[in-house]
């Protein structure tokens, strides 16, 4: 994985993907400070830099709408340059950061410091602001200065919005700004003192439960704020076949709600908690559920119920994952994998082909947060992703760019493979 400044570049050989109409054309595009100054075929050199994009795609960059980046505070997990770096690896020009950092992202000056690091990255971060003051659930945050300071959107993540009358204000408010509220969905009553999905699995192992009833249940109240406030909620990391029905039914009604899923949701299932031996690696929240869910996840996928594909990448240091599973935190890495999961799990098995898997993972999350969908087209910024859907390949303990390592899949089977990126006159080439 090399970086450099690339002001100047022809990439040459490949086949530009448009995600909004399919199309698919061979060309060769050139950049000149940064801009597309020429798309055709056969163009020639003209002392620039040159990427060999031979039987690869070429694309506007994706973007991850759901990630930690953990800083400020809490820098021995991750940092933005380290987290930026991981989602280069993965094909990300660009992600959204929840905001349980420390202090976490409730005052306009945390926004601020966050795209002010970001500026020296080939990743565009946009900040995702708190719901309420520190994240407690108690009193609102000051959301029109928070958006006026760069928040796309605003979440507790982590900490779901327990109190309906505080959720009900929050999409009143936010809807006068445009912004989706973005909710964990859990009724923490429900499984507060879990550690993985309620059932089978969890019943042979003794370990303490997560049922789905408490993401269904918060997406139902949350379901009817939207419809009675004509707010914008947004269902951070769905997992279970019901709540996708829930979402279906709810969008049927033109009720303003979206949602996105991570690609280790619709790739592994609770059964992983027990082959791998209770490692804590296998411990996310929400857990991973059994494969009716899984199969319910694809079909919300396949039927565009699901907007978007995310990774909800969260870093822990080795020392806090390294303990008994029920002491260890919830979240596992998931930039440099998203893709490779994506290619092996939903194109390889016709749940969608590769232009809907990268709608997906490119325009949808940039449409559900009011960012401006880059274009492939003369003039225009360069911001692309150059990879392939058939790649296969092992994703192993250095394909980890990550500062923290808790992946449950080193030794995993890819399929698909994010080459490369081009953004603010960089290349990050991951051959």
């Amino acid at each position: 994985m090399t970086q450099e400044l690339t002001p100047n570049l022809l990439i040459a050989g490949g086949t530009i993907l448009n995600p909004q109409t399919g199309l698919k054309t061979d060309a060769d595009i050139r950049i000149e400070n940064g801009v597309i100054t020429e798309i055709g075929a056969n163009l020639k050199q003209k002392g620039e830099a040159v990427f060999n994009a031979a039987g690869k795609m070429i694309s506007i960059g994706w973007m991850d709408m759901h990630v930690h980046l953990r800083e400020p505070g809490f820098e021995h997990k991750e940092t933005i340059i380290t987290g930026s770096r991981a989602a280069a690896f993965g094909g990300f020009t660009a992600v959204a950061c929840m905001p349980n950092t420390n202090p976490p992202i409730h005052t306009r000056d945390v926004v601020e410091f966050i795209i002010e690091r970001a500026e020296k990255t080939p990743v565009d971060v946009y900040p995702i602001a708190c719901v309420s003051k520190n994240r407690a659930g108690e009193s609102l945050a000051e959301m029109a200065d928070l958006a006026a300071g760069g928040a796309v959107a605003f979440s507790d993540d982590g900490s779901p919005v327990q109190n309906s009358g505080l959720m009900r204000h929050a999409l009143e408010y936010s809807s006068m700004l445009n912004i989706p509220i973005i909710n964990h969905e859990e009724d923490l009553a429900l499984g507060i003192k879990g550690h993985m999905h309620e059932g089978e699995v969890s019943t042979r192992l003794g370990l303490p439960g997560i049922p789905g009833l408490s993401e269904e249940i918060m997406i139902a109240r949350d379901i009817l704020l939207a419809e009675y406030t004509g707010g914008h909620v947004h269902v951070a990391h769905i997992s279970t076949a019901n709540a996708v029905d829930q979402v279906r039914q709810a969008k049927k009604k033109g009720i303003k709600v979206t949602t996105e899923v991570c690609a280790h949701h619709f790739s592994v299932t609770d059964a992983l908690v027990e082959s791998s031996g209770y490692h804590t690696h296998t411990k996310m929240h929400p857990p991973l559920r059994p494969q009716s869910d899984v199969d319910g996840i694809k079909k919300g996928l396949a039927d565009g119920t699901i907007d978007a594909i995310c990774t909800d990448h969260a870093p822990h240091a080795s020392f806090e994952k390294e303990v008994e599973y029920i002491s260890a935190p919830f979240g596992i890495l998931g930039l440099e994998t998203a893709w490779g999961l994506t290619g092996r799990e939903i194109i390889a098995q016709g749940v969608l082909d590769e232009s809907q898997a990268v709608h997906k993972l490119s325009v949808a999350p940039r449409e559900i947060l009011h960012i401006p969908v880059p274009e492939i087209k003369v003039g225009e910024r360069a911001n692309l992703t150059i990879f392939d859907s058939t790649t296969e390949w092992v994703f192993s303990a250095k394909d980890i760019k990550s500062k923290s390592v808790n992946t449950p899949f080193v030794g995993s089977k890819m399929v698909g493979k994010a080459w490369a990126i081009y953004n603010k006159g960089t290349l990050v080439d991951n051959q």
